[in-house]
């Protein structure tokens, strides 16, 4: 199994488990915050799930259908966990907000644990998928790891307002829902950023200047060529496509520049595996022209 699948399964393996864990004491305890925040992992395992799938997906290799790839899969993937994400906040927040007036006692002090785990196990997870996801260059693993950031917080204003209502039950004794409410906002402003995030990849939005300049160097650094006129990338998945527009002496030969236009290829390809292919186009360089 491929690196990007496999971390998904990992962290569809663990909220799995902090979702029943957090969801029976939540019961158990008669806490909301811990309750929620159980129903917001259950939400990661689906969200972990569908990442899982559209990896694999996106893995498949060109064909006479698609000839950039399946690789926007991982980013639609990445949109509509954006969209999961925002919805459960708002369902969340609504759950919340509602049952503040059936309050009736503070919950148990037993409560706190499962909030304790989940705060480390998500760190972890967002540690591990960041570092996978910028190695690999995942916009949906990405958006997977701040989920996890997300759930890391949410689990600490959980367990902020179980920590309040049993210090002073009189004084605090709607801290309990009033957290959860607080939880379900933070999933929904999450939610708006991936949804955000993975639209600009889908609009062809241009990467970060430090690797279209990277790319620049990389083709100016093959013997022949005199500069380069336009660098243009979108990304479809995992990758970028770019095309580059090679400025050479207008007195060569077309098999010439041909073969140049190869080596470049070639070379930026090997150089930089974040590059799923190029398409180079030949021009004359303005300078040779003036001397001819």
């Amino acid at each position: 199994m491929q690196i990007g699948p496999r971390v998904a399964l990992v962290g569809m393996v663990v909220s799995a488990g902090l979702a029943v864990m957090k969801i029976v004491v939540g019961q158990m305890a008669d806490s909301t915050s811990v309750f929620t925040d159980g129903l917001e992992s259950a939400s990661d395992v689906l969200a972990a799930g569908t990442i899982l799938l559209a990896l694999t997906l996106a893995a498949k290799p060109p064909d006479s259908d698609h000839p950039y790839g399946h690789g926007r899969i991982e980013t639609l993937a990445g949109l509509l966990l954006g969209f999961i994400l925002f919805c459960a906040g708002l369902g969340i927040s609504f759950h919340s907000i509602s049952g503040v007036g059936d309050v009736r006692r503070p919950p148990a002090l037993f409560a706190i644990w499962p909030l304790l785990i989940s705060i480390g196990a998500k760190i972890f997870l967002m540690r591990y998928k960041y570092a996978t996801a910028r190695r690999i260059l995942s916009a949906a693993l990405m958006a997977d790891a701040a989920n996890d950031a997300i759930d890391a917080v949410s689990a600490t204003a959980a367990l902020a307002a179980v920590g309040l209502t049993l210090y002073s039950p009189v004084r605090f004794l709607h801290a309990d829902h009033y957290g959860a409410f607080v939880i379900g906002l933070i999933i929904v402003f999450t939610g708006v950023r991936v949804v955000r995030e993975t639209g600009m990849q889908l609009m062809d939005t241009m990467p970060d200047p430090a690797l279209m300049k990277r790319i620049r160097e990389v083709a100016r650094s093959v013997v022949g060529v005199d500069g380069v006129e336009k660098c243009f990338a979108r990304k479809t998945g995992l990758q970028y496509h770019v095309d580059l527009h090679l400025e050479v002496d207008p007195q060569m030969t077309v098999r010439v520049s041909h073969d140049i236009a190869q080596a470049v290829r070639e070379r930026i390809r090997a150089e930089l595996p974040w590059v799923a292919d190029v398409l180079v186009h030949v021009e004359p360089a303005p300078q040779m022209e003036r001397v001819s």
